[in-house]
């Protein structure tokens, strides 16, 4: 297997299409909602990243075609006074899991995150995606505590729409 792993380029119509065509299947997977990408979102979201510097995405290629993303911003840790690089979204079509494509995705992400200075990683998923937690414990993520008497971080969210 030949797999290319390279950054996307939010101008590069071809990228785009690629990178919007694997967060649509993402969105529409259980593990995504469920739901497709709103017309808004394809039509707007490689415009709206292309203008936040903190905005990172990578493509996996399989003998060209795009079979997996993940989509980071960077973050700031106040306790460390250094920048994070949060993966917000992991994609590997289902055709392709359990290649390695995942961990090969990851290890470019701490790689760019080792070159900016960032202090850590930090990740999102989904309590019962067992699958996808494995494989980010078996990276070297772990749940979030500072002391073990208070417990394990929470993800909590407000929409505001």
């Amino acid at each position: 297997m030949h797999l290319e792993i390279l950054q996307v380029d939010y101008s590069n119509p071809d990228h785009c299409q690629d990178w919007i065509g694997l967060l649509d299947a993402y969105a529409q997977d259980p593990m995504g909602g469920g739901q497709p990408l709103s017309p808004f979102a394809k039509a707007n979201l490689a415009g709206a990243l292309a203008k936040r510097p903190d905005a990172l995405s990578l493509l996996a290629y399989v003998e060209g075609q795009a079979v997996g993303l993940v989509n980071c911003f960077e973050g700031f840790s106040t306790f460390a006074c250094k920048p994070l690089l949060n993966i917000h979204d992991v994609v590997v079509l289902k055709d392709y899991r359990g290649l390695g494509i995942s961990r090969q995705l990851l290890a470019r992400v701490e790689a760019i995150a080792r070159e900016r200075g960032c202090c850590k990683l930090t990740l999102e998923v989904l309590e019962g995606n067992r699958v996808a937690r494995q494989a980010y414990e078996g990276y070297g993520f772990k749940g979030y505590e500072l002391d073990p008497a208070m417990g394990q971080a929470l993800f909590l969210e407000k929409p505001l729409y």
